[in-house]
């Protein structure tokens, strides 16, 4: 372990490191190089002048929204000695299990790949190039026959890969039975039980003010939402990030929540990065991938089919056209369990000198993936803005719920979450589903590996997502699984089957986020 110091000095050396390089470092060093000219900067207090002139024009706030960026997606700093590997995931069965998975994947997507006899990639004709420029804003009234295509795997896929992990240093046998979990989730991870979580969560107390809560505090909700509102105002006028973030604890007001959340995520539009949309969008126009038909399978057996976000079609293409071809993600890989799939030049297999991350991004979607970017399509109109929050959303959060890590954040953390919470506080209905093979997990899975999109009414989610980006941490994600199965409690333990426990919690769209939450955290005895 380091100590405070040393560990101190590689963050900031890292952070450095990375910020070097940027659009931003080449504009501060613009704006410090022009501002010598000014009459007020003096020689003999150079460097002081310089820092005020920055500080007055905004440049040092766009600085401090930068390196809070970066403090966010980077991992601790480890031990000087420890190999590269142990950032991404220090626990190597983790490791070994999440390639194996890949492994699982990259062979599915080439059987499928072998089996329709249709390239990776390939060069679009000028004629097809054109005809999707023409029908770019409209795609959603294509109809091409996706029959033969399926989705490389679903939710419930990735949920038996996680039911078989196991740490070969833990011993769970009969002696320790008694210590031992109920639950499908048979790993040793440390995840926070009720009393931590409201210590951690502490604004979602029952007697504070919520959006999204009409009762249960001592402040009148209108004269709280007028306040907040008021506060959000100045929030997004000073642009300062990390008071966003803390503001959104409380819940984001609807006319705010899009600069909020861009704040939040320091997302920039500038010109650069419209071009940089731009350019994807050219990178999709000239090649057609194999997985753009997964894309548009999913997109259709999905938001399409769903009342909250079928007229965004035409957008969710769009996204994750672009999405799948931006190199730019592949930087997450860094601080991610996951690899990025390779594959190979036609004729070259097995030579590393003729492999390519394929599909450009590292990420080949699944059944759902395209929910994790509809919610988004609410708040954002203009493509280049959605598609720059939906990304870094992505590789912050999302990317968390689809790979096998031991992060607090990440989704074997969160299904072991779901089930103590459930097993410690609920134990006769967690007993009582066991018994009739209605494991909670195996409902509560999908839900969570969304992060409930699609499945909670949109404005729910979103207060849903404000309390996400709040509190930096997916956790909140697992506590309203297990919330959702306490309120329906009674009918639960009415079921004699998983179809019949399923059928009861089968619409959460009238549910009402927050004061789930607030009920389950801070009235549950403990």
């Amino acid at each position: 372990m380091m100590d405070e110091g040393s560990e101190l000095s590689v963050t900031i050396a890292q952070v450095v490191q990375r910020l070097k390089g940027t659009h931003l470092h080449s504009q501060l060093e613009r704006q410090a190089k022009e501002c010598l000219h000014r009459p007020e900067i003096k020689l003999e207090c150079l460097k002081e002048d310089v820092r005020n002139f920055l500080k007055k024009s905004g440049w040092e706030r766009k600085l401090q929204n930068a390196v809070y960026r970066e403090l966010h997606v980077l991992p601790p700093p480890s031990h000087l000695a420890a190999p590269p590997e142990h950032t991404k995931e220090p626990l190597a069965y983790m490791r070994k299990a999440q390639a194996s998975w890949e492994n699982r994947i990259l062979k599915s997507l080439n059987s499928m790949c072998a089996e329709l006899g249709i390239p990776l990639a390939r060069k679009r004709s000028a004629q097809q190039q054109k005809e999707l420029i023409n029908k770019w804003n409209e795609m959603g009234t294509d109809e091409p026959d996706l029959s033969h295509f399926r989705p490389v795997y679903a939710p419930k896929d990735f949920l038996e890969v996680l039911i078989g992990l196991r740490n070969p240093n833990h011993d769970c046998s009969d002696r320790a039975s008694s210590r031992c979990h109920w639950g499908l989730i048979q790993v040793p991870l440390n995840v926070r039980g009720i009393q931590q979580m409201r210590e951690a969560f502490p604004e979602l107390g029952l007697m504070a003010g919520q959006l999204g809560v009409d009762d249960h505090t001592h402040v009148p909700p209108d004269l709280f939402e007028a306040e907040h509102v008021r506060v959000g105002k100045r929030v997004v006028s000073e642009q300062d990030s990390a008071a966003a973030q803390q503001y959104s604890r409380q819940g984001c007001p609807t006319g705010l929540r899009a600069d909020l959340w861009t704040l939040i995520l320091n997302s920039t539009n500038e010109p650069e990065d419209v071009m940089h949309y731009e350019q994807l969008k050219s990178a999709v126009i000239i090649h057609d991938l194999l997985v753009d038909n997964l894309i548009y399978k999913d997109v259709k057996l999905t938001a399409s089919n769903d009342d909250y976000y079928f007229v965004f079609e035409d957008y969710l293409y769009q996204v994750l056209l672009c999405f799948s071809r931006d190199t730019a993600v592949l930087e997450h890989f860094s601080y991610n369990s996951a690899t990025p799939p390779k594959s190979y030049i036609r004729e070259k297999q097995g030579k590393e000198d003729y492999a390519v991350v394929y599909p450009p991004n590292g990420v080949i979607p699944f059944h759902g993936f395209s929910m994790y970017v509809a919610p988004f399509c609410f708040l954002y109109n203009e493509p280049s803005r959605l598609y720059r929050v939906f990304r870094e959303m992505y590789v912050r959060y999302f990317f968390r719920l689809h790979s096998i890590s031991s992060s607090p954040s990440g989704i074997v953390s969160l299904c072991l979450q779901f089930e103590k919470l459930l097993q410690t506080h609920l134990p006769q209905l967690f007993y009582h589903l066991r018994e009739v093979g209605a494991q909670p997990l195996r409902i509560a899975f999908k839900w969570m590996v969304r992060a409930f999109s699609g499945y909670l009414s949109t404005d729910q989610l979103l207060l849903l997502w404000d309390r996400v980006l709040g509190y930096d941490s997916l956790e909140i994600v697992a506590v309203l699984a297990a919330a959702v199965f306490a309120f329906r409690v009674e009918n639960l333990m009415e079921v004699m089957s998983l179809a019949a426990a399923e059928a009861v919690l089968a619409d959460l769209s009238t549910l009402k986020v927050m004061p789930l939450l607030q009920i389950f955290l801070f009235a549950t005895a403990t």
